[in-house]
């Protein structure tokens, strides 16, 4: 007999619980411009950090809306996204990136 093989969803979380690889993985998630992408991102990396419900504690959200907020239909305001990265580990940061022409 063999032993089965974790998903790669599990594998993903597991990777997912070291902080320096869910920073990476966000940021690629907001730099893509896809904002269910970005909010899948946030729900596995809850997952990872002790899960939606120890998030939703932290972050001072519901479970029930933190479920909704995160959801393919979700739309969270900043002031949520901040406690709930927050709530992580982590903050939202601005950086330059490349140049473009400003506007007149």
């Amino acid at each position: 007999m063999t032993k089965k093989s974790a998903s790669f969803h599990e594998y993903q979380i597991e990777w997912l619980k070291e902080p320096a690889n869910a920073a990476e993985y966000l940021t690629a998630a907001i730099e893509d411009g896809d904002r269910e992408a970005f909010l899948l991102a946030l729900r596995n990396v809850a997952e990872a950090r002790g899960g939606i419900a120890a998030v939703a504690k932290l972050s001072g959200i519901t479970r029930e809306s933190l479920y909704r907020m995160l959801s393919s239909r979700g739309n969270p305001q900043i002031k949520s996204l901040v406690a709930i990265m927050r709530a992580m580990g982590f903050s939202i940061s601005v950086s330059p990136g490349h140049k473009t022409k400003r506007a007149a």
